[in-house]
């Protein structure tokens, strides 16, 4: 049966944002892969019952930069279920503690979900959800 196995995202920081989805998510950060011809660097980050987050780094491509939180077409943000409530209002205060732009407050969504959204590093949304 199909499932999803990972999603990819490209950054200009691989190690401080895989450091953030450490730190904030309990992510276990995979072994560094470099492909030095093709000026390549990646880490898979694991989270428990779900697919793997694999961040990735180039030095010869030219990557488009979205406005950070911007609403774009195609993957617009990665949801992260924290079991609770409270595990959501926990850790939106810390991250916005941290600096972290919060986007949407913690609340009840019209589609009955408690979630709130923040910004990681890059500016990628996150929902944080129960």
């Amino acid at each position: 049966m199909p499932h999803i196995a990972h999603v990819a995202l490209w950054t200009r920081d691989l190690e401080g944002l895989a450091a953030f989805y450490a730190e904030v998510l309990d992510a276990r950060v995979g072994e560094r892969y470099e492909h030095p011809a093709h000026g390549f660097a990646s880490r898979f980050l694991a989270f428990d019952g779900g697919p793997t987050l694999e961040l990735m780094e180039t030095r010869q491509l030219t990557l488009e930069t979205a406005p950070p939180g911007a609403q774009r077409l195609g993957l617009t943000h990665l949801a992260f279920s924290l079991g609770s409530p409270e595990a959501v209002d926990a850790l939106t205060a810390r991250l916005a503690a941290m600096g972290r732009p919060v986007l949407d407050r913690p609340r009840t969504t019209g589609d009955g979900y408690y979630e709130s959204t923040v910004l990681d590093p890059d500016g990628n949304r996150l929902e944080l959800t129960v």
